[in-house]
């Protein structure tokens, strides 16, 4: 019997299910076991990004069929599919992190790819990994299909001498080690204890940080994002998120009337009061690209200038996001800031419901140890700041979650790198002096290509105690897990002949994260005789594949770093084919 919520002639799925000429195509579907009445039902896509890679992404497929199951509840047919996944903590450190951004891109293309050719007319997406989280959204907004996300969960923490152990630990672990100040032994029992469970990285890194944003930004079910990957207690919140699209489905509710410029604010407030991922910087603009919103670093970066930090999660703070889920999650984070004025309550949520009305039937109220009241909080302004300079005239980004005002401004001479490969070898055999500015160049997107992450490097700095003794910048990028006076995105990039590749050693480098300025003491015109006198990037061995493709297309960090024109430029939007 056919659903009256839903008008298949409406619908994409009307060009593979309905009238004599799609008898082909329905032959197909019976050969799954479909009904006629699923058959005729709307088709929603159901995409994870499960694999055996690593922890981050192996519960996505246990969870989407709980997704599945609230689909049909609400008069859908669902259909499940995979896309790819990079994970970081996998890939830190060697050639593989190259992949890592470009799987951003990869999972938004092909997720839209299968959507387009099986016209599926509504999405639920799972993903648990750093860029799987913003690639899924990426899709969703790009198709403007009614959407609804889902993130796998976070990872429980390892316990080791009395303390809570994460993957970042192992990452300073091995600089410790290198550095003689733990054993063979010590190093083999904390790798065995530091990640117990399914789930992603437990800190407030990237794939946490997106999943705060998934829920401020409206395309997740409030508080969806909090209960580790472990829990079953996830199940719901997947079942209700596959009945959810089948209510926006009905509403006509997609997915750009979700994500819009107010929505992209909350999102970028969100990221800032918890002392989130500098990755934000680059999805953030990505995400809007994606809706022909013009919101670059600049924009994200004022947000996080006038938001309070105020949420104490590692790597900065103290505490883990199962630690968060326990005190109320991101609901009671989102409170906080609307208490203080902060949030634009009148958007839409994945819910079909308002923000302000959603938040309106939150009870929680900050604990004081994890959620620190508003009006009180770690420090008057967000954990991750923007900087600009005559060294990024397209500006950079630093986190200074849990750094001292002292720590946040230092001078030093450049010490240069081409690679990271070089930085790390000069780390490991102490070949570098206190005081020091670590430049680390042609890490770009283009010019990586990939915009590798720095943390095997500033892992290794701390491991050995130099963390706040140097500083460390880059036309790459960091993971969510680095500490330190770490900047990252310094753009243009070296490969787009931006300052960052006329440094020489010595050249007097000034950080400072109070007034947003990253600068070289040099005149415009030594600039200017250095750019007539450069080379041209470096050349690179990728020559032929994905990561050629990618340095071709790729576009600034201070856009997203992203691949294709964008809503601005699209004469048809796939919903109404």
């Amino acid at each position: 019997m056919r659903n009256a919520r839903f008008d298949k002639s409406r619908l994409p799925s009307r060009h593979v299910t309905e009238g004599p000429s799609r008898a082909a195509h329905r032959s197909y579907l019976y050969a799954m076991g479909l009904s006629e009445d699923e058959i005729h039902q709307p088709i929603v896509g159901v995409a994870t990004c499960w694999n055996e890679a690593a922890p981050c992404n192996i519960a996505l497929n246990r969870q989407a069929q709980s997704a599945k199951a609230g689909v049909k509840k609400g008069g859908g047919t669902p259909r499940e599919f995979t896309t790819i996944t990079v994970t970081d903590g996998i890939a830190m450190g060697h050639e593989g992190m190259r992949s890592s951004l470009a799987s951003r891109d990869a999972i938004a293309d092909t997720v839209e790819l299968t959507m387009r050719g099986h016209c599926y007319d509504a999405l639920v997406g799972l993903a648990g990994c750093d860029k799987s989280l913003p690639g899924m959204m990426m899709a969703m907004v790009r198709l403007n299909v009614p959407s609804v996300f889902v993130y796998g969960g976070s990872i429980l923490p390892g316990r080791y001498k009395g303390r809570d152990i994460v993957v970042q630990d192992m990452f300073e672990a091995a600089g410790k080690h290198a550095a003689g100040l733990i054993s063979d032994e010590e190093l083999a029992i904390m790798e065995k204890l530091a990640c117990p469970s399914a789930g992603a990285c437990g800190g407030q890194y990237t794939a946490n940080t997106m999943a705060c944003v998934s829920e401020a930004i409206g395309l997740a079910l409030l508080n969806s994002s909090g209960a580790p990957a472990p829990y079953e207690s996830r199940d719901q919140f997947c079942d209700a998120s596959g009945t959810a699209v089948m209510d926006l489905l009905a509403r006509n509710i997609r997915a750009r009337d979700i994500v819009t410029r107010k929505s992209l604010e909350n999102a970028a407030r969100v990221v800032a009061c918890t002392g989130g991922s500098t990755n934000a910087g680059l999805h953030l603009p990505a995400i809007a690209h994606e809706a022909g919103i013009d919101f670059d670093l600049f924009d994200v970066c004022d947000i996080f200038h006038d938001t309070p930090y105020f949420v104490n999660l590692r790597p900065g703070g103290e505490y883990v996001a199962k630690d968060l889920f326990e005190v109320g999650g991101v609901p009671v984070v989102l409170k906080e800031l609307a208490r203080e004025g902060l949030l634009h309550l009148d958007c839409m949520t994945a819910s079909g419901r308002t923000l302000g009305e959603e938040l309106d039937t939150i009870t929680g109220e900050p604990d004081g140890k994890v959620i620190h009241p508003v009006a009180t909080p770690i420090t008057r302004t967000g954990g991750v700041v923007g900087l600009k300079g005559n060294l990024a005239p397209e500006g950079a980004i630093v986190k200074v979650a849990g750094m001292s005002e002292a720590d946040q401004v230092f001078t030093g001479p450049a010490l240069v790198f081409e690679c990271e490969e070089d930085a790390f070898e000069a780390v490991q055999n102490r070949r570098y002096r206190e005081g020091c500015v670590f430049v680390i160049r042609n890490e770009g997107p283009a010019g990586g290509p990939g915009m590798r992450e720095m943390l095997a490097t500033t892992a290794a700095l701390s491991g050995q105690g130099m963390g706040k003794k140097v500083a460390l910048i880059t036309d790459g990028r960091f993971s969510g897990a680095t500490r330190g006076f770490c900047v990252g995105h310094v753009g243009p990039e070296a490969a787009h002949g931006g300052p960052i590749a006329l440094i020489r050693d010595g050249d007097l480098i000034t950080l400072n994260a109070l007034t947003g300025e990253l600068s070289v003491a040099l005149t415009d015109e030594e600039l200017a005789r250095r750019k007539a006198e450069w080379a041209g990037p470096r050349q690179t061995d990728y020559n032929a594949g994905a990561l050629w493709k990618y340095a071709r297309l790729v576009g600034s960090a201070r856009y997203g770093a992203v691949t294709h024109p964008g809503a601005r430029v699209e004469t048809h939007v796939y919903m109404d084919q």
